[in-house]
């Protein structure tokens, strides 16, 4: 069982929202529990953390994150024990490096790693109500953090705000998903944000996704912003491709986000034997192996995706299908011993659960 460590007042909400919300039908992102973390830096230090009912935030219109994007997030989720009552959470001290990552990238403070795992324990505790039992849903987690400066002006801000609220949601997708393969826009190079949770990273995004969508297809696959050569990630998640029995994901080259998610997955398939090569994976090479019948598997991953497996791959206008979901026995295998993990229904081997 963990313990906390720093003082966070707790100011709880008169009235639950708990009793309108059918748990049978969540849409993903749209339904928030009782309350949120709010701890504010100013005078150079973190300070006034407390957990209060969830609110809108009043800021400026000159508020300099919405003119010049100091804004980063996390993404998580807690699961319900059903044998033990127990809330579950997957690896949150690794979020909480994330988002110092992040933080460090676009020139904000880090936030103490036990005060960001003290508020989210708290947090989760007061709303575990909230945990939905439903199969395949969940309390998703989103921390964040913006710069609050009323000021016009191009520098880092003096003041900042962090936030952690959640939400109970469904499944992110329902059915397997199609990716078009980006060979016009840039998503991300090295040397840019594309391996942080910067929230600019996903408004470029938008554009091409809603052209995707309008040729059928539901994400895009991005390629890199030299050659539009090699795979990096879905607009949502890491992507692994599973060819001649080996599964190949992309190289952390500073373009790519470090998905926990990801991380865990490797670990996952080493684990049983799969070998794994993280190196630059090119379209013509997964081209070449579908039209060789050995291109036998693609999924990503992600915290709101867990393993979602693609079914069709568009490329330069031909669409490629992949073979059928219930032939693919490496992805399967391991998104049922992830979710296991995740709901206490397997064993956690790896020490990866916080329980609750």
């Amino acid at each position: 069982m963990i313990k906390e460590r720093n003082l966070i007042t707790i100011n709880k909400t008169d009235q639950s929202k708990i009793s309108s919300v059918d748990f049978n039908n969540i849409p993903f992102g749209r339904v928030f529990s009782d309350h949120m973390v709010s701890i504010k830096y100013t005078e150079g230090q973190w300070q006034s953390a407390q957990i209060l009912p969830y609110q809108e935030v009043k800021i400026s219109p000159a508020c300099s994150a919405l003119h010049y994007g100091q804004s980063i997030f996390e993404g998580m989720k807690a699961n319900l024990d059903e044998q033990t009552g127990d809330v579950l959470l997957f690896r949150p001290q690794k979020n909480a490096q994330r988002l110092n990552a992040s933080a460090i990238r676009l020139g904000m403070p880090a936030l103490p790693v036990d005060l960001f795992l003290d508020s989210l324990y708290q947090l989760v505790k007061l709303d575990r109500q909230w945990v939905p039992t439903v199969k395949d849903a969940a309390l998703y987690i989103r921390p964040l953090m913006f710069a609050t400066d009323p000021y016009i002006g191009v520098r880092a801000s003096e003041n900042y705000r962090y936030i952690n609220f959640t939400c109970p949601v469904g499944a992110y997708y329902s059915k397997p998903v199609k990716v078009l393969v980006g060979d016009k826009f840039v998503r991300a190079i090295p040397g840019g944000t594309g391996d942080v949770k910067a929230a600019g990273n996903y408004a470029g995004t938008m554009h091409p996704a809603i052209l995707a969508k309008k040729t059928g297809y539901d994400q895009v696959l991005w390629t890199d912003g030299y050659e539009f050569k090699y795979a990096q990630e879905i607009g949502t998640m890491n992507v692994f491709f599973i060819v001649d029995g080996k599964a190949l994901t992309p190289e952390l080259d500073g373009a790519i986000l470090p998905g926990v998610t990801r991380e865990s997955v490797i670990q996952l398939l080493k684990d049983k034997g799969v070998s794994v090569e993280e190196r630059k994976v090119s379209i013509e090479e997964l081209i070449d192996a579908q039209e060789k019948g050995l291109l036998q598997d693609a999924f990503g991953t992600g915290t709101a995706a867990t393993v979602t497996h693609i079914s069709d791959i568009g490329y330069k206008g031909k669409n490629y299908q992949l073979p059928p979901i219930e032939a693919r026995t490496i992805s399967n295998e391991i998104k049922v011993q992830l979710d296991g993990i995740k709901r206490g229904l397997l064993p956690d081997t790896y020490n990866w659960i916080v329980r609750l």
